[in-house]
């Protein structure tokens, strides 16, 4: 039988990899939490490199497609060992090589299929899976339970094609997605390209703003966490479609290409503001900090800027968000053409902050280490040109 219940998307489950391992560990910190924690990065990392086996293009994608078009259904474990092999009972061993029309005449016979961790081959057909009943499951239906159970237990991801309701599902680590066709991702995905377009042009409205404020030396912790805000926002929406890109396969190109375009320096942007604007002190946070800290944010915790300077590490008030604050100068530095990123870090240590790198003079810089009477001419000349654009950019 299918499950009833089909939740597009992901559940709200969540498993730890040691628990997976030992079911009754995790029906202990189930009944206990309620739910379990683990690493978001390393969650997603393996559902987005699962998502890429099963993208369009690929042969067990067709394969799948073709058990669809059969109307069939079909209970796929990606991968095996000694956990995987417990719970297999009856069928029979292959070991042959993976093709889409093998995997289309083995799902006409009851029983699950197991593939190799690579799923390159296929190890067994027909099995029946028992996993452990103690296992927690959201499921109704005897397929997506088992699928399910068998996800959690083993930790491998598992596919559960549904006969009666003709959609694709694959469990990762204790959740649930719910695997759609081309057109419907790229419709999602053109309106979150839509919202990134938005967002970037925003971006670039505020991060032009600081430019000049920084230049007339009126910035405050408001200016800074503005860009930050929106530095972060981009970056979300921009790994939402990163998501569709990996989920498209061969269809993603164009939209990998589009995003590539309107991300480029944003990644690097993100860390030359936290590098400008992290307070100093006995009890400041590093630069991974900071960053795992702006990351933590929930997207409603990002719109309050308090909280944003907060993870920056100042003191989230609103008294605070109108402090005058200088940066160290990294932001405008890297964009002087040429200078490489130990120099700028050099030019930083030794000059201390924005300001005074655009009083020096050429025999100033001739001071610092790696700087050359040519290169101290080029950094003159770049920030004096970066300093000119940026208030003609304000003001005119």
């Amino acid at each position: 039988m299918d499950g009833g219940h089909c939740p597009i998307g992901y559940s709200g489950r969540t498993v730890g990899r040691v628990a997976a391992r030992d079911p009754r560990r995790l029906a202990e910190s189930w009944s206990r939490t309620g739910a379990l924690t683990v690493l978001t990065a390393d969650r997603d990392d393996k559902l987005r490199s699962t998502l890429g086996l099963l993208a369009p293009g690929t042969a067990l994608r067709d394969g799948l497609e073709r058990i669809l078009r059969g109307n069939t259904g079909a209970l796929i474990v990606m991968g095996n060992d000694k956990v995987v092999e417990s719970i297999c009972t009856g069928g029979f061993p292959l070991d042959v090589e993976f093709s889409a029309t093998r995997l289309r005449e083995l799902a006409k016979m009851d029983g699950a299929v197991v593939l190799a961790s690579d799923s390159t081959r296929i190890v067994r057909a027909a099995v029946h899976l028992m996993p452990d009943p103690s296992v927690p499951t959201e499921e109704s239906g005897t397929r997506h339970r088992t699928a399910e159970r068998v996800a959690i237990q083993s930790g491998f991801p598992v596919i559960s094609v549904s006969q009666s309701m003709r959609i694709i599902s694959l469990y990762v680590d204790g959740r649930r997605y719910v695997l759609d066709n081309s057109a419907a991702i790229l419709s999602r995905a053109n309106q979150a390209l839509a919202t990134l377009e938005r967002y970037k042009l925003r971006l670039d409205e505020v991060a032009g703003t600081l430019s000049a404020l920084e230049i007339e030396d009126l910035v405050t912790v408001r200016d800074s966490m503005s860009v930050s805000q929106r530095l972060e926002m981009v970056r979300r929406i921009a790994d939402e479609i990163q998501r569709y890109v990996v989920e498209l396969g061969t269809d993603g190109r164009l939209l990998a290409l589009q995003l590539g375009e309107l991300m480029a320096g944003v990644d690097d942007e993100r860390e030359l503001v936290a590098r400008d604007y992290m307070p100093t002190g006995r009890r400041s946070r590093g630069l991974d900090q900071v960053l795992t800290d702006l990351n933590a944010l929930s997207a409603t915790e990002l719109l309050d800027l308090t909280l944003v300077a907060r993870a920056m590490g100042y003191s989230a008030s609103p008294e605070a968000l109108e402090s005058a604050v200088s940066p160290r100068g990294y932001r405008l530095l890297a964009k002087v053409p040429r200078l490489p990123g130990a120099v700028v870090d050099r030019l930083v240590d030794h000059f201390g902050g924005l300001q005074k790198l655009l009083a020096a003079t050429v025999d100033d810089l001739q001071a610092v280490e790696g700087v050359g009477e040519a290169r101290a001419r080029s950094v003159r000349e770049g920030l004096s040109r970066l300093a000119e654009s940026s208030i003609l950019e304000r003001y005119v």
